[in-house]
């Protein structure tokens, strides 16, 4: 047995091997195969005292599993994901193993406890709950002594088969209406007889947010006009809840309050509108977006959102449409042109109202109402930046400019090498990244020796960060918990690990000149953290954030460079794959190299997907630890790095995954068209040219 099974784990080795290239002389493919995980085993028993017991592992990463019964017998023969075992016991309490076999020699093994009795179940203890996230949803749990498994009716569906679960684990199920239910339980073991326990249960829908909406990015006060957010300045005066004759079609408002975060809640919403203080309006004609999160359960399908504006006496108004997620915050971001673009005046904006569907039936929740617009000139931080490799450039002390504390001097600007290359980016877009590389310095409050180490989460280079540098008051602030300048542990209300970990950290920041900045944080009373930085040596010009071209032919492919004729993305398409015409593709200075896909891209069925948007999948989801070589004279650039890429992960010089192995770098061919725009393409294996336009941001 033990032959067969080494036979079968070295031929899917060869395998995966022979599927690589000849050209490819680097084994981390099988490296990063990871040992099988989530192994499972659901257990069945017929009762009729036989002890027959049927068992189906399941698991990923699995090619076969082995059962070691745990009752002397011997092991059993290689099951196949998807097929069951049956094995006959004597009555007793037993502990089986399973063993999960991977594509590599890695295995992966649970043991679990198998009761066999002749028994009827006893002590049958059933716990009954509605879930707290998620809206009509029962879970329940089963114990009992001499039990094997459990079965559940959930009384919705008359003659509905049961769901079934070992002893001691959950079983959930989310009903169509929320009412009581007859919820029957039945604990099943080796004998004829079961136990069975009934209940009338209460499901509940869930009808308020228990959680907040997304915090607001940091944005200079000139690039927004806020009218409810506790993340910005409100427009003074604002009253939310006029009466415009609401209350006689059965709606109400209220302030709601969720842990201490106060949101506006508009009850049986037919329309509600908010109204600016006396004479007051707003010019909103050089922003670009409204702005506004709204939850809702599932009565609210869509929500109408109209500006009003009073230009010289005459009120004018728009509307504009959305369709809402239920049970969960919308994050709706409405661009000023839907608006302007129905002949609205938008320069003396003084209402707003809001027009639930259908009319009066359900209630929404609404936060974070605001005009915003992209930066409108670059910040001079714009670029990347490291600490000044000199004695001073990082120290503490009880003032601004008083470094007696603590200073780094030379020595210790070379024992920190590996904190003094970490990279602070701050990007044209309002972006902020941290680029550490494989190591930086690791403090003992990290579960580190005040030495050289990986990275450790949050502080890992990973966060997603903005920043606002204020020019007037000399400021910056990093917006997204785990991003900082100098070092992670000094924030604004002290240092770490005493405090929380933010969510946002402001410095004061002084050009000393156009390279070089002095960063100065308070982090608590009295204790002065400073740095030195310069910027990083001249940027090549692929350095920035790149994007495709939201334009028609952007993304395509066919038999020859400059012919797309097997398909071009069209201007449908951009729509359809919105997810990842907003992927970014990041050049660092320092050569590094970065896929910011955000929370969802375009997943093909290759990947488990169904070619549409959906969350990213590893090695493609951004994660990868990769660089970039830009070759001006061959016109090429070398993206190194297992997952990293440019425009989709498919191709590569080999061919079209998953036909070939997943490369560690990729070679494109590379033209400029402008400063911003630039031509990407690869010959995926033999004719097979895709070709890609991409947009600086």
């Amino acid at each position: 047995m033990k032959i067969i099974k080494q036979q079968l784990k070295f031929l899917l080795v060869l395998l995966v091997i022979f599927g690589c290239t000849q050209d490819d002389d680097n084994s981390d493919i099988i490296n990063q195969i990871e040992p099988p995980k989530n192994i499972a085993v659901d257990v069945t028993v017929t009762q009729d005292n036989t002890g027959l017991v049927t068992m189906r592992p399941s698991g990923e990463g699995v090619t076969g599993y082995v059962i070691d019964f745990g009752d002397g017998s011997e092991v059993s023969d290689i099951i196949s994901p998807g097929e069951n075992i049956s094995h006959t016991y004597e009555e007793g309490v037993y502990d089986f193993t399973v063993t999960a076999n991977g594509l590599t020699d890695e295995t992966t093994s649970i043991t679990q406890e198998l009761v066999v009795s002749f028994e009827a179940p006893q002590n049958l203890v059933v716990q009954i709950e509605n879930d707290l996230a998620l809206s009509k949803t029962v879970n329940v749990t089963a114990n009992a002594d001499f039990a094997t498994f459990f079965e559940v009716d959930f009384g919705e569906v008359s003659g509905a088969e049961p769901l079934s679960a070992n002893i001691g684990e959950t079983i959930s199920y989310t009903y169509q209406e929320e009412g009581v239910y007859t919820i029957t339980v039945e604990a099943l073991g080796a004998a004829i007889e079961t136990t069975t326990y009934s209940e009338d249960f209460e499901v509940t829908a869930i009808v308020q947010p228990i959680a907040s909406a997304a915090t607001p990015p940091a944005r200079a006060e000139s690039d927004v006009i806020s009218i409810f957010s506790s993340a910005y300045n409100n427009v003074p005066g604002t009253d939310y809840f006029p009466d415009w004759g609401q209350g006689g079609q059965g709606s109400s408002w209220a302030l709601f309050d969720l842990n201490g975060d106060e949101m506006l809640q508009y009850i049986n919403l037919s329309y509600q509108g908010i109204v600016l203080a006396d004479g007051v309006t707003v010019d909103v004609s050089q922003m670009e977006y409204l702005h506004l999160d709204v939850w809702t359960a599932e009565d609210v399908t869509d929500i109408e959102t109209s500006l009003i504006n009073n230009a010289s006496g005459t009120v004018t108004e728009a509307p504009a449409s959305r369709a809402l997620t239920p049970n969960d915050w919308t994050s709706i971001d409405i661009p000023i042109s839907e608006y302007t673009d129905q002949g609205l005046t938008v320069t003396e904006i003084f209402q707003l109202k809001f027009v639930g569907t259908p009319w009066a039936e359900g209630t929404v929740f609404i936060d974070n109402i605001y005009f915003w617009r992209t930066p409108t000139a670059p910040s001079p931080l714009v670029g990347t930046w490291v600490l000044a490799p000199e004695a001073g450039a990082l120290a503490v002390g009880p003032a601004m400019g008083d470094t007696s504390w603590w200073s780094c001097d030379a020595t210790c600007v070379a024992d920190r090498a590996c904190q003094y290359d970490d990279e602070f980016i701050f990007g044209s877009d309002g972006s902020f990244t941290n680029v550490l590389g494989t190591e930086t310095w690791v403090e003992t409050w990290q579960g580190g020796s005040d030495a050289c180490g990986t990275p450790v989460a949050p502080y890992d280079g990973n966060a997603t960060a903005t920043f606002v540098h204020n020019q007037d008051n000399g400021t910056v602030t990093i917006s997204g918990s785990g991003a900082y300048i100098g070092i992670p542990k000094a924030n604004n209300e002290g240092e770490l690990p005493n405090v929380a970990v933010p969510e946002s950290i402001t410095y004061d920041v002084t050009f000393l000149d156009s390279n070089t900045i002095s960063v100065v944080i308070e982090a608590g009373a009295g204790v002065f953290w400073q740095y030195k930085l310069v910027r990083s040596g001249a940027p090549s010009p692929l350095v920035g954030t790149w994007v495709l071209a939201p334009e028609a032919g952007s993304l395509a492919v066919g038999p020859a460079l400059g012919d797309t004729s097997w398909w071009s993305c069209d201007a449908a398409c951009i729509g359809d794959r919105a997810c990842q015409y907003d992927d970014q593709f990041v050049f660092g200075s320092d050569g590094s190299f970065s896929n910011v896909l955000g929370s969802d891209t375009w997943v093909e069925a290759w990947q488990g997907g169904s070619d549409a948007c959906a969350a990213p999948v590893a090695p493609y989801d951004g994660i990868a630890s990769a660089t970039y070589s830009y070759d001006e004279s061959a016109g090429t650039v070398t993206i190194n790095g297992t997952g990293a890429y440019i425009g989709i992960p498919k191709a590569n010089n080999e061919g079209e995954l998953p036909n070939v192995a997943v490369p560690s770098s990729i070679t494109y061919t590379i033209s400029f068209e402008s400063d911003t725009a630039i031509n990407v393409s690869i010959e995926s294996g033999a004719g097979v040219f895709w070709q890609y336009k991409l947009v600086k941001i």
